[in-house]
């Protein structure tokens, strides 16, 4: 199978949140985790800009001008779910009641710092929105990222060469190629995408990765 997919990386990060979390997605590729979270399972998602108990995307026709997330993309609101200020939305975050936080990221060194606001290229303005107050508020942060640059270059470090967004604080990466536990300082591999050899991962990956014992092949559907 090769690398995943954003689709095929979004659904693998539902699949991880428990049942009755809290969960803010963040701009971009997290944003696709909503359309994935299991029929059975109670998930309440949370969007910066004042949705809390957010749904998938509306089906074509069905989008409502008033329900948008914090990309400004179409969504549901689930039975039950509210809509507050934006002020309030960051009293949730900075409060601590959010388990956990998907987010994007440009890097992520292996004692889990975050960067994910700002490059080194000045002719692109940076945009940090809500993401510094989800590093530090959130209980957990997950990562979705491509492993590795358009040209190829790691996005997995020893450390970060670009501007923080916070210091050790991601506890899970999921890229389109393996599952990663960040913990102890280490990237702590829990699965590998199919036709992924672990030579091949450690090459595009610039710190010492561990394999966990019962490291598994990513099991995901076509998507």
């Amino acid at each position: 199978m090769g690398k995943l997919n954003r689709k095929q990386i979004a659904w693998r990060v539902a699949q991880d949140i428990p049942e009755g979390a809290y969960v803010n997605l963040g701009i971009g590729a997290p944003e696709m985790v909503a359309n994935f979270v299991p029929e059975n399972r109670e998930v309440i998602i949370h969007s910066e800009n004042g949705l809390l108990g957010m749904g998938p995307t509306p089906a074509p026709g069905e989008e409502n001008p008033d329900l948008i997330n914090a990309g400004k993309k179409p969504v549901t609101l689930i039975k039950g779910g509210s809509i507050s200020h934006h002020t309030d939305s960051f009293a949730m975050i900075r409060g601590g009641h959010i388990d956990i936080c998907v987010l994007g990221a440009f890097q992520v060194s292996q004692k889990g710092d975050l960067a994910n606001w700002a490059t080194l290229d000045n002719s692109r303005p940076p945009g940090v929105g809500g993401a510094m107050d989800l590093a530090v508020g959130a209980k957990d942060v997950f990562v979705i990222t491509d492993h590795c640059t358009r040209d190829g270059q790691p996005k997995l470090l020893e450390e970060c060469s670009y501007p923080l967004t916070g210091t050790g604080v991601v506890t899970r990466i999921y890229s389109d190629h393996a599952v990663i536990d960040v913990r102890d300082n280490s990237f702590i591999v829990r699965e590998i995408a199919d036709g992924i050899s672990r030579l091949e991962l450690n090459r595009i990956t610039d710190a010492s990765l561990v394999f966990s014992e019962d490291c598994s092949p990513m099991q995901t559907p076509k998507l």
